[in-house]
Order: structure tokens, then C-alpha cells, then sequence
């Protein structure tokens, strides 16, 4: 008997190490407790900006408009940050934009802080946040590569979404709180501080020179044409990246209304608000935990159709329940398919890309993931003013499914493209 508990413990231990592979790099380790710090601040933001939003303009649109503004930038300039962080140092473009999204934090704080804020002005410096996001997420994307060896790319990824989603939890549920303890500012200066715990693990990472690319004097709109070329004459590529743009532009959009659910459909305040966020974390960091395993090509692929299929029945049901606890539960379904489905394409879309275009695949990964929801997050927030949050959730939920039914049909094509052909027998009459 102890020595079965010996051996389950020793299986146990083993399977840590390989889930937590990717943490035995110095870099990477550096990397993502100072990520997991500062994103703790960044969520907290989200929800307290949602709020302020809410309080200031009582409207499902405005909150789908602080949306667009916050995500518009991402489509207009991410393409070109792709370009840029294929040719700069990563480490330094991420300091830069970290450094810059300090500020950012520091200057609503300050606005909402001395009672200045109008929905004009959070609009305002959720544009300006946007803007530093298009340049950020497609370094950050790809910075992931330098500090890990090959074999552990995609359980760094894996991580890296953990960090996140761990955030996703904890974070809103403390801004849940603080929001209705010390107001909206409060938020925003916590945020303001958890930019420096990013700033010095980056300050500490030591990388080798990276080779220099032979310049073969293009201009960048030439070096964007050849990544957009590479993508979109690469089918799996081109197929990851497009499912990517209509799931989440149109599909991802519950964050924008869940101030009207939790204010208006189910009257539990600030605090109602952060659990409701905490929720999805709370699912999408099951989900990223269950990433860190060791899973082949057909792993992540099925991972696609399990993500968007869970994510959409959760997110019908959580757009009509009226009981608090259930309604909880289907956030944490939704949130839980959700970061399956996008966990799965961003590695996939890694293990497949050549390392001289990741910087520009990983930004057509960001303008797909994140610049197409201006459109979902103005639809979501029309179709709320009109028919009611609920029937807008239930038409993300549709996307949803609809992305799940295309993924099985595309599953049973690859799978009979991918099967061994049958070796040729020869008729019995002509046999000896």
C-alpha cells in the first residue's frame, strides 16, 4: 500500500513537471509572474471602467460603443505592429507599450478620481488604451517563443493563458468589491501600480542577440503583403484565422452587457458585476489548465469543436436564466469552452507558422481576435437597446454554435484526408 502511494505520488510529480514545463526557463518564469500581476490590475480596470460607464450613461449601446473604442484600434494598426515587432527588439517594444498603458491607467484614475469623467472622456482613454494594445498583444504573442525552447512553445502559451484567466478571476471579484468600497479610481491607481511588476521581470530577462535578418530593403506595406500573402495561402492558417474573426467578433460580446445583467436583469450591484466576470475566468482558467497538457495536432483540433460547442449552449442559457447561482454556472461553461477554443487556435496557429512570420501572423491573430469586435460589441449593444440583453447574448450564442457545426463537418473532411489508404489487393483470380 505504501508503496502504491509512493508510485501515484511519483505520477503526480511527474505530471506537474510536464504541465508546468515551460516554467523551468528563467525568462519565461520572469515573464509570467510579472504578467500575472499586472493583468490582475488590468481586469480590475475593465470592470471598473464598465461600471463607470454604466453609471455615467445608462445604456446598452454606450457600453457596446466603449467596446468599439477600446477594440477599433486593434484593426486599424495591428497589422502594422505585426510588421514592426518582426523587425524591433520585442523585449523593448513591450516595455514601451507597458509603460505606456501605465500612464493610460494613471490618467483615468486621475479623471475619475476628481469627479471630471463624462462618457466622452472614458471613451476617449479607452481609444488611447486601444491604441497601445494594437502594438502590445501581437509582441506579447510572439515574445512567447524567445523565452522558451521549441518543444515547450505550447505549454508556454498554455501559461500564459492561465496567468491570464487566473487574473480573470481575481480580479474582477476584488474590483467587484472596491467599486462600491472606494469608487471607480481606486481601480484605476491599483492598475497604474501593477504595470511595474511587468516592467521589472522584463527589465531582468537576459536574451542572446537574436540573427540578423539580411534587409532585403522592402517597405513595410511589402513586408505586410508578404505576411498577409503567407496567411492566407497557408489553408490551415487562413482557416483558423477566419472562424477566429466571426466566433469571437460576433460570438465573444457578453462582456460589453454583463453591467446591464448584473444592474438591471438581476439587481446585484458592483459586487454581483465581479462575480459575474469572475465566472468566466473561473471556467476559462479550467480551461487553460487543461491546455498545459501534452496534446497532439487531432487534440487541438477537437478542442475547437468542444470550445465553441460548450461555449455557445452556456452562453444560451446564461442569457435567459434569472437565478443567480445558474446563471454563475453557465458563465463559468461559457468562459470554460471560450479560452478552449482560443487557446487552441492560437497554438495551433504557432506550431504551424514560420518563426520569420510569427510577428506578422500573431497580428493577424490579434486584428481576427480582437479588432473584429467593434462590429460584435456595436451589434451587441444595438440589439440590447432594442430586443433586450438577453436576445443579443442569444444571437452570440448562434454564432457560436454555428462556428461548432462548421468545425465538425471540417473534422470529418481532414480526418478522411488524413487516413491511411488501404494497400491494394489484387482480385482472387488473379492471385498464384
Amino acid at each position: 500500500m505504501v508503496a502504491c502511494a509512493r508510485m501515484n505520488g511519483a505520477v503526480l510529480a511527474a505530471e506537474v513537471r510536464t504541465s508546468f514545463r515551460a516554467l523551468r526557463h528563467r525568462n519565461f518564469r520572469l515573464y509570467w509572474w510579472g504578467q500575472l500581476v499586472s493583468l490582475v490590475g488590468t481586469w480590475m480596470q475593465t470592470v471598473a471602467q464598465g461600471w463607470l460607464m454604466h453609471r455615467l450613461a445608462a445604456s446598452p449601446f454606450m457600453l457596446g460603443l466603449l467596446g468599439c473604442a477600446q477594440f477599433l484600434p486593434v484593426l486599424a494598426i495591428s497589422l502594422w505592429a505585426g510588421v514592426l515587432a518582426d523587425l524591433v527588439d520585442k523585449r523593448r517594444l513591450i516595455l514601451i507599450t507597458q509603460a505606456a498603458s501605465l500612464v493610460q491607467a494613471a490618467m483615468l484614475a486621475a479623471v475619475a478620481g476628481s469627479g471630471l469623467a463624462t462618457p466622452g472622456i472614458v471613451l476617449a482613454l479607452a481609444f488611447l488604451f486601444g491604441t497601445i494594445n494594437a502594438f502590445d498583444l501581437p509582441a506579447r504573442q510572439s515574445f512567447i517563443a524567445e523565452l522558451v525552447e521549441t518543444e515547450d512553445l505550447s505549454n508556454g502559451i498554455a501559461l500564459n493563458s492561465a496567468a491570464f484567466n487566473m487574473a480573470r478571476v481575481v480580479g474582477p471579484a476584488v474590483a467587484g468589491i472596491l467599486v462600491a468600497v472606494v469608487g471607480e479610481a481606486g481601480c484605476f491607481w491599483i492598475n497604474a501600480l501593477s504595470y511595474l511588476a511587468v516592467l521589472a521581470s522584463l527589465a531582468r530577462i537576459t536574451l542572446p542577440p537574436l540573427p540578423r535578418v539580411k534587409d532585403r530593403g522592402e517597405s513595410a506595406l511589402s513586408k505586410l503583403a508578404e505576411g498577409i500573402r503567407y496567411s492566407m495561402g497557408t489553408p490551415p492558417i487562413r482557416n483558423l484565422l477566419l472562424l477566429l474573426a466571426v466566433t469571437t467578433g460576433f460570438g465573444f460580446q457578453y462582456m460589453v452587457l454583463l453591467p446591464v445583467y448584473a444592474k438591471d436583469i438581476l439587481d446585484t450591484g458592483p459586487g454581483g458585476y465581479g462575480l459575474l466576470v469572475s465566472a468566466f475566468g473561473l471556467g476559462s482558467l479550467l480551461s487553460a489548465f487543461v491546455m498545459t497538457r501534452k496534446l497532439t495536432r487531432w487534440d487541438l483540433r477537437r478542442n475547437l469543436l468542444t470550445g465553441l460547442a460548450s461555449a455557445g449552449a452556456g452562453m444560451g442559457l446564461f442569457a435567459w436564466s434569472r437565478v443567480f447561482v445558474l446563471t454563475l454556472a453557465m458563465g463559468a461553461v461559457c468562459g470554460f469552452g471560450l479560452i478552449l477554443y482560443v487557446a487552441s487556435t492560437n497554438t495551433l496557429l504557432q506550431i504551424t507558422t514560420e518563426d520569420r512570420f510569427r510577428g506578422r501572423v500573431m497580428s493577424l491573430y490579434t486584428v481576427m481576435f480582437i479588432g473584429t469586435a467593434p462590429f460584435g460589441a456595436l451589434t451587441a449593444g444595438w440589439m440590447a437597446e432594442r430586443f433586450g440583453a438577453p436576445v443579443a447574448t442569444s444571437f452570440s450564442s448562434l454564432v457560436l454554435l454555428a462556428g461548432a457545426l462548421w468545425v465538425a463537418y471540417r473534422l470529418r473532411v481532414l480526418a478522411a484526408r488524413e487516413a491511411p489508404q488501404p494497400t491494394e489487393v489484387a482480385p482472387i483470380d488473379k492471385v498464384g
